[in-house]
């Protein structure tokens, strides 16, 4: 069955997007708000955008809408979306949808899912990025849970979704369970690992290279011009380095505090990836850094500078810095990707990791020119000649001159260990052995060997 009504509950930012979205693309849109007001204020702003009715009740709600009816919770994430629940079930019929569409965890939608399946009704934990502009115009969406659910809600879905840029749509049925939440939270983890590099380049060329905002702005809309780094993120991080600030004469982005805020989504990516035992440390030092940047209290640790190491040209500098935001980015994608491959496998969800590249080439945070080589083989072609050494000079740089860029120094270790034939890490087995006879393996004979080391 085709569903082209929507019931919308949260009309927060996101919540008030989706439902125009929705009622642009021809759709009924039942809206309701906890906060009646809310509701009443976005009818008399949006209301003459399409076939909107105005709820003030579930009741009103429910009855509003053909059966089987179309849920879309957009409510805070955790607690909030089980109480929303409790309150639903009792109006609730069987083959009735539940769409959330917020950032819940993963395994809270397994759960729920379940729950709600046991009484008859159809369960959808759909990851949507796009902030408030892709919310409205088109945002890529990451539905996963009751495959029939999916089935009927897909024609509308799509039509809400953003173009791909090869003739299809963001938006794809990722798997059962909590599937779709789940890429969604990896898309997030590596939203953090871009943004904490682009963040170490403009550190690099302003605090090393000795860039102006000016040059920032015309350094980083270059780069956007390129078929290596072109993204939203690189749109929109040469746009705030022209931004004055309207409270005073300086340019905004030296007047921002430096506490990077964080609701959670990056830390999860980096518990699951511990949990199923994958390396992401380019996703972890993003994790990290905006943890230090709220709660570092030393401004006056000792510094010694290296006054030896020589400064490259600014011309140059820019070249290095580009080489290393290039494959320390492709870093992070690729550790999301390794991620996803794992948690597929784990949970039997098989996943498709291309289409999950494709439906985030166009709408998301993360949309990139880079995507494209994930939706093939991956090659590590990039890695090759000037830009590997570019990336080790940069770290050079950083070091010398007191520059923390751990996500960049994280990607280049993460590179260098998958590269190496053999790691240390036999001496750490070797003292796992001496002290907890935890046994080793030996590269010369099969099985497992312990000796007695003090003996």
């Amino acid at each position: 069955m085709t569903i082209s009504q929507l019931g919308v509950i949260g009309l927060g930012t996101m919540g008030a997007n989706l439902a125009r979205n929705a009622a642009r693309r021809g759709a009924k849109v039942a809206v309701f708000n906890r906060t009646t007001d809310v509701m009443s204020a976005f009818i008399k702003e949006h209301g003459n955008e399409g076939a909107f009715v105005p709820c003030k009740t579930y009741e009103e709600l429910f009855r509003s809408l053909d059966k089987p009816r179309a849920i879309l919770l957009m409510v805070k994430a955790g607690p909030a979306v089980d109480a929303v629940l409790a309150d639903l079930l009792p109006h609730l019929e069987q083959g009735d949808i539940i769409i959330d569409g917020g950032n819940s965890h993963y395994e809270d939608t397994e759960r729920r899912e379940k729950e709600l399946t046991e009484q008859g009704i159809r369960f959808i934990g759909m990851g949507v990025s796009g902030g408030e502009e892709g919310a409205l115009n088109g945002p890529s969406m990451m539905p996963g849970g009751d495959k029939s659910a999916w089935e009927d809600c897909e024609e509308l879905l799509t039509k809400m979704a953003a173009d791909d840029g090869l003739g299809g749509k963001c938006i794809s049925y990722i798997g059962p369970g909590g599937a779709g939440h789940f890429v969604k939270m990896v898309h997030n983890g590596i939203e953090y690992g871009v943004m904490q590099l682009i963040a170490e380049s403009y550190d690099l060329l302003k605090n090393v290279g000795g860039y102006t905002n000016a040059e920032l702005a015309e350094t980083f809309a270059h780069w956007n011009d390129g078929d290596d780094l072109q993204s939203f993120l690189m749109e929109i991080t040469s746009k705030i380095f022209l931004q004055k600030d309207n409270l005073s004469s300086s340019d905004l982005i030296d007047v921002i505090n430096d506490e990077a805020g964080q609701k959670g989504t990056g830390k999860w990516t980096t518990i699951a990836a511990l949990h199923l035992g994958v390396a992401i440390p380019t996703i972890t030092a993003a994790v990290d850094a905006r943890i230090i940047s709220g709660s570092r209290r030393e401004h006056t640790l000792p510094y010694m500078p290296d006054l030896e190491e020589p400064m490259p040209p600014k011309q140059q500098m820019r070249h290095i810095v580009r080489s290393a935001l290039h494959l320390s980015t492709l870093c992070s994608y690729k550790q999301g990707f390794a991620l996803m491959e794992a948690a597929s496998t784990e949970y039997e969800w098989n996943l498709n990791l291309s289409e999950c590249a494709r439906i985030w080439l166009g709408g998301c945070i993360i949309r990139s020119i880079l995507l494209k080589d994930f939706m093939n083989a991956f090659s590590h072609s990039y890695f090759n000649g000037e830009k590997q050494v570019y990336w080790r000079l940069s770290q050079e740089l950083a070091a010398s001159r007191g520059i923390a860029t751990p996500a960049m120094a994280a990607s280049l270790a993460y590179y260098d260990s998958l590269r190496r034939e053999r790691l240390p890490q036999n001496l750490i087995q070797a003292q796992r052995d001496f002290f907890g006879a935890h046994t080793y393996k030996r590269i010369d004979k099969e099985g497992t060997f312990h000796t007695q080391w003090d003996q």
